[in-house]
C-alpha cells in the first residue's frame, strides 16, 4: 500500500439520508472519516427531487472543507434518477460518487463519462471525483474485475444485505453467506491495485459488540473503512481499523533493530521475544507504521445526530 493509498484511507464511512435536513446538518460535525450523502435507499420515491436539492446545498456550504471526505451515493444507472443526480452534487466540496447495485463496467464507464463533462463544465479537475462501486449481487462479485478497468474507480464498497437477498440465503447466516464475496473483492481490489474494500453496514444499531466483532472479522479480511447508520458506530469502527498503541510500538521496534541489522549486513534475525524478522515481517512493520501515521480522527464526538 502506497503513500497515497494510505492518505485517503478511511476508516467509518458515515451515511446521512440526503431528504432529513436536520441530519445533513449535524453529520460532517459526527467525527466519522466519511461521510455518505445519500440519495438512493434512504430516500423515499416521492422525495427524490427534493432531497438532491437539499444535497446539493450542503455540499455548496462545505465548499473549501477536506475534512471528512464527502461522497454522494446515487440512485443506481438503472433508474431515470442518477444523472440528475450527479448534475446537482457535482462541484469542489465532492470527493467520491458511491454507485449502488454495480454490476458491470458499462455502468461505471456511463458514470465516469458524465463526470468528466461535469468536472470539464465547472472547471473541476479531470479525474478529481472518484468512484467507488457497491458491490451487492452475485453479478457484481463475478465482474468486480472488469469494473476496474475503469480509471477513475477508487475502490469497492460491499452490500450485504442486497447480497444475501440477491443470492437466496438466509440473512442470519450472513457471516458465512458472504465469506466468498468478501475475500473475492479483497483479492480483486489488492491485485489490481486499488483501495481495500469498505464493509458493510451493520443494521442493529445498539449492538456495539456484535459491531465489533463483525468489524473485527472484516480487518482481518483486509477489508478496510466500515460504513455505518448511526453516529454511535463510528468510534467503535475507527477503533477497529487504528492499529493499538502497543503493536505501532513493536512495529517501531522492529524497523530499528532492522536498520541495526542491516547496517551489519544482516537480513534476517530474530527479535528478543522469539519473533522471526526478514524483508517480508519488516514491510508489515513499515504498513502499521505508515498507517498509524497517517490516520487522523475526524472533528467532533458524534454524540447527537440521532
Amino acid at each position: 500500500m502506497g503513500t497515497a493509498d494510505i492518505a485517503r484511507l478511511c476508516r467509518a464511512h458515515l451515511f446521512a439520508p440526503g431528504s432529513n435536513e436536520r441530519v445533513l446538518a449535524k453529520v460532517f460535525a459526527a467525527g466519522a472519516d466519511a461521510v455518505v450523502l445519500d440519495l438512493e435507499d434512504a430516500v423515499a420515491p416521492a422525495a427524490k427531487i427534493e432531497a438532491r436539492g437539499l444535497v446539493a446545498a450542503a455540499l455548496a456550504a462545505r465548499s473549501g472543507c477536506d475534512c471528512p471526505r464527502v461522497a454522494v451515493r446515487i440512485n443506481g444507472v438503472d433508474t431515470a434518477w442518477w444523472q440528475d443526480d450527479l448534475r446537482a452534487v457535482v462541484g469542489p466540496a465532492l470527493h467520491l460518487v458511491r454507485v449502488p447495485k454495480a454490476e458491470s463496467a458499462e455502468q461505471l464507464r456511463a458514470v465516469d463519462a458524465l463526470l468528466r463533462s461535469l468536472e470539464s463544465e465547472r472547471g473541476l479537475t479531470a479525474g478529481s471525483i472518484g468512484l467507488v462501486a457497491t458491490i451487492e449481487s452475485a453479478r457484481g462479485v463475478l465482474l468486480a474485475a472488469d469494473m476496474a478497468s475503469v480509471g477513475r474507480l477508487r475502490g469497492f464498497a460491499f452490500g450485504a444485505a442486497d447480497f444475501t437477498r440477491d443470492i437466496n440465503a438466509d440473512p442470519a447466516a450472513a457471516d458465512l453467506v458472504t465469506l466468498y464475496a468478501r475475500q473475492h473483492l479483497v483479492l480483486v481490489s489488492r491485485a489490481l491495485n486499488l483501495d481495500a474494500p469498505i464493509a458493510s453496514v451493520y443494521t442493529q444499531v445498539k449492538d456495539l459488540d456484535g459491531l465489533r466483532r463483525t468489524t473485527e472479522e472484516a480487518r482481518a479480511l483486509g477489508f478496510f473503512g466500515r460504513s455505518c447508520i448511526h453516529p454511535s458506530q463510528v468510534s467503535v469502527i475507527q477503533n477497529v481499523f487504528t492499529p493499538a498503541a502497543d503493536r505501532v510500538a513493536a512495529a517501531r521496534a522492529m524497523l530499528a533493530a532492522w536498520n541495526e541489522a542491516m547496517a551489519r549486513g544482516t537480513a534476517a534475525f530474530t527479535m528478543p521475544d522469539g519473533q522471526f524478522v526478514d524483508e517480508a515481517i519488516i514491510r508489515r512493520s513499515r504498513a502499521i507504521v505508515a498507517l498509524a501515521d497517517s490516520l487522523q480522527k475526524g472533528p467532533g464526538d458524534g454524540s447527537d445526530l440521532s
